[in-house]
């Protein structure tokens, strides 16, 4: 059975360090439904989350490959309900005199912002879950999608529980 998992990685900030992680995906055939970076409060270490979807042999092979890299500190698996996840969109729209009302109305209900106003077109920022933003890109794919940008989900673990101080 395919499910999705989402894994949060502390890494040391090396030249080349995500370059390594991506490599692992792309050598063992694993496919990333999404992947984001940056560095933490820590200029050293940084914060990689990465979602992956497959059978529970090939997740579990994920988890021990990332293991074995060097530059690799923590792995946490982010799991819905224990943890905050969220993505930012970037979605230009083409938009004419008369859907304008319309497309304001429905990104005010997805507390988007709307980013940029050109006389055809509007840009709207939106951050939430996944599903959230699906849904939102599923209501604007009546109105003809110009371009849009995901950043791909990054989270924590709620709590202090797993908090890895370093």
């Amino acid at each position: 059975m395919v499910r999705r998992q989402v894994l949060s990685l502390l890494v040391e900030n090396n030249p080349g360090g995500i370059s390594h992680i991506s490599g692992l995906f792309s050598r063992r055939g694993y496919n990333i439904d999404s992947f984001s970076a940056g560095v933490t409060a820590d200029p050293r270490y940084t914060r990689i989350t990465v979602a992956a979807s497959g059978d529970t042999l090939i997740l579990e092979q994920i988890e021990k490959q990332l293991a074995k890299l060097e530059d690799v500190i923590d792995i946490k698996e982010l799991k819905e309900g224990e943890s905050v996840e969220r993505e930012l969109i970037l979605l230009k729209i083409r938009a004419h005199d008369e859907d304008r009302q319309a497309i304001l109305a429905t990104a005010n209900i997805f507390r988007a912002k709307i980013v940029d106003v050109a006389p055809d077109s509007l840009v709207i920022e939106l951050t939430g879950e996944r599903r959230k933003l699906d849904a939102f890109i599923g209501l604007m794919s009546n109105y003809l999608i110009l371009e849009l940008a995901r950043t791909g989900e990054t989270g924590l673990s709620r709590g202090d529980g797993d908090v890895r101080m370093l």
